[in-house]
């Protein structure tokens, strides 16, 4: 007995449900070639071609599903089609069409004030507003939708529009009113309370709002848990807005090649589900990664795509301008930026930063100070750690650009520490130079040295060649090159990959290659991140000097957790044994010498894989918040005295 239409739209609807949306998509195939499927038919059909990534079909059958309701004689729900099909063509950034379908929703609920198309159309007025960033409109017409949504019981729209409201209230500075509205709709939909498209438009919201706040802890947390929501549900068509904001976070960390590559994976992912308006953002954050590496040609062309798909290149473009050295064109596009940005307050923090640099650089100071203090005001109503690094670093470049090089110590070493805080070691290297400059101009050309340097391994951890190449001119600067040799106090690090050789039989040279330009980018990005200085490679392992013992037992804990969780989110990671010494050593030029050198070297060759050994003098420097093994009695090969080491907890 054959299978009626009606049974195949049954078990399409049904297979929906499950969110088994390849089975829904070829059962509702079929029944639309069985027979003359009616409006519901089709609606299901179209939700099911979205989901199983056939965007021109979506299109199709939400158009056929209006008709059919029209024939049927049912306007209000031919409404609430005429609505869908205008968002499907406004994610395609065909406006002139999404305005005349929503035109056509409008016309065709005219008079019936009850129908649940009119809360979704006051929603896209907000949405509308929103990008045309009149935020105040937007905020009052989310709160209206919402309110429509909640007595219709329309949850999707319901959280959505709450959730919509929050972010712009957010945009206009009102932060902590806006963030419960956020966190509020977050868990309606943990609770469950909405179906997967209004819950990953949520989910993905939320991460951006955070992005945008320098909330970057909640940033990687709420990432992670949209990634397995989305795995959990078998929701395919977020991952891509997901990985634009995972890309920013990558970039954040210091790894620019990662970062890059999530966001041309993200550009190729979106427009399979009609998301052409999120390769905006994503083609912006290719350009500030590239921008960070040098390649100023590629940013370029990366910040004029983000332009043609309707993003604001600012102000990536201006500071690749400034990189090129055509500073009135950067002037005159960071000051029409500000201009355009209006109320937008998360979006004029990064354009002050930008302008206050760009106004050091061209010795307009008057400038320069002016994006200073607004900035510094607005920042006074953002509680992210990120947000007043940034603000304390512009305003410590701008005080040493006035002169102040001991006020501006003060600052940049305020955002040194919020940077290392959420794990920027690009950032920490941009104060670690700064702060260079300062001491120089101070005469203190010994500490100045050592945050130059500091600076240069910075930049070269992330793989930042401008940033590494200034440093190095600089530190000649300050003849670096020539000082004569000196006694320095360091703490000392070698780390090392345990049975190197056995792994490169294993996997091969070409493997073994692309394993050890990962490795030496991740440890880089640490040693960077607490301020550790590449003296050389050893092989394939580091030889880093650090300012302090802190700093160094920091960074070996935190290398040693970034390698398990890479172990345990990708079932690999080469295990690495770490060693760490403070004491006095001979410094001439980037190394250092002497027998305390050879007794770290020693202590580290001692270590198991992904063990931290120390002498306890450098614990008991570093003070007591490290917790450790009892201590061992070691005899080192050339070292005559027995040396006490103790193990590092670091898990």
């Amino acid at each position: 007995m054959e299978t009626t239409v009606d049974e195949l739209v049954s078990e399409g609807r049904d297979a929906l449900d499950r969110h088994a949306w390849d089975e829904a998509y070829d059962v509702l195939t079929r029944a639309d070639h069985a027979g003359s499927l009616k409006g519901e038919g089709l609606h299901l059909l179209a939700q099911a071609a979205y989901w199983a990534a056939h965007p021109e079909e979506t299109l199709e059958y939400l158009e056929r599903a209006y008709t059919a309701y029209l024939a049927d004689g049912d306007p209000e729900n031919a409404s609430m089609l005429a609505f869908r099909v205008a968002e499907q063509h406004g994610m395609r950034m065909a406006l002139p069409q999404a305005q005349g379908w929503a035109a056509r929703a409008q016309h065709l609920a005219e008079g019936e004030p009850d129908w649940p198309v009119h809360g979704w159309l006051v929603w896209m007025h907000g949405l509308v507003s929103w990008f045309s960033a009149d935020f105040e409109t937007a905020v009052a017409a989310y709160e209206r939708a919402a309110d429509m949504a909640s007595r219709s019981g329309d949850r999707d729209l319901q959280w959505m529009s709450v959730h919509d409201r929050g972010h712009a209230l957010c945009l206009l500075g009102r932060v902590g009113e806006g963030s419960a509205l956020l966190d509020e709709a977050m868990a309606a939909v943990i609770g469950g309370e909405v179906g997967p498209d209004a819950a990953g438009y949520v989910y993905c919201g939320m991460i951006g709002a955070c992005s945008k706040l320098g909330d970057y802890g909640r940033a990687a947390e709420w990432t992670e848990s949209t990634l397995r929501w989305c795995e959990r549900e078998s929701v395919p068509a977020f991952p891509g807005v997901c990985r634009i904001h995972r890309a920013e976070l990558k970039m954040l960390h210091g790894s620019l090649a990662e970062a890059e590559q999530e966001a041309l994976t993200a550009c190729e992912e979106l427009p399979r589900f009609n998301f052409y308006s999120g390769l905006g953002p994503a083609q912006y954050g290719i350009g500030e990664i590239r921008r960070r590496r040098g390649d100023l040609h590629g940013a370029e062309e990366a910040f004029t795509e983000a332009h043609r798909f309707g993003y604001d290149p600012q102000p990536g473009l201006s500071l690749v301008h400034l990189a090129q050295g055509k500073l009135r064109t950067a002037l005159a596009e960071i000051t029409q930026a500000l201009q355009d940005a209006g109320d937008n307050r998360c979006k004029r923090v990064r354009l002050l930063a930008a302008a206050a640099e760009i106004g050091v650089a061209a010795g307009d100071l008057d400038a320069a100070g002016n994006a200073d203090e607004e900035l510094s005001a607005i920042i006074g109503d953002f509680d992210a750690v990120a947000m007043r690094a940034l603000g304390a670093c512009t305003h410590g470049a701008v005080t040493l650009a006035r002169g102040d090089a001991s006020g501006a110590i003060a600052d940049l070493r305020r955002a040194q520490a919020g940077w290392q805080e959420v794990g920027a070691p690009f950032e920490v290297a941009e104060t670690h130079l700064l702060i260079g400059r300062a001491l120089h101009e101070l005469g203190d050309d010994g500490a100045a040295i050592m945050e130059l340097r500091a600076a240069r391994s910075g930049f070269e951890g992330v793989g930042a060649g401008p940033g590494a190449e200034l440093a190095g001119r600089l530190l000649g600067e300050v003849h670096a090159t020539t000082e004569a040799p000196e006694r320095v106090t360091r703490a000392f690090m070698f780390t090392d990959i345990v049975k190197s050789t056995d792994l490169v039989g294993l996997i091969g040279d070409e493997a073994w290659e692309d394993l050890l330009s990962w490795h030496d980018q991740m440890l880089g990005s640490r040693f960077a991140l607490h301020g550790g200085e590449v003296a050389h490679h050893t092989g394939d392992g580091f030889f880093v000097a650090f300012g302090d013992a802190r700093a160094a037992l920091r960074c070996a804990v935190d290398v040693q957790r970034a390698l398990a969780e890479h172990r345990r989110a990708h079932g690999f990671a080469p295990l690495v044994r770490i060693g760490v010494h403070v004491a006095e050593a001979t410094r001439r030029g980037q190394d250092f010498s002497g027998a305390e050198v050879h007794k770290a070297a020693r202590i580290a060759s001692l270590a198991k894989g992904d063990e931290i050994l120390a002498t306890v003098d450098t614990v008991e420097a570093a003070g007591g918040d490290f917790r450790r093994s009892d201590p061992t009695s070691v005899t080192l090969k050339g070292i005559s005295e027995p040396v006490e080491v103790t193990r590092i907890e670091w898990s």
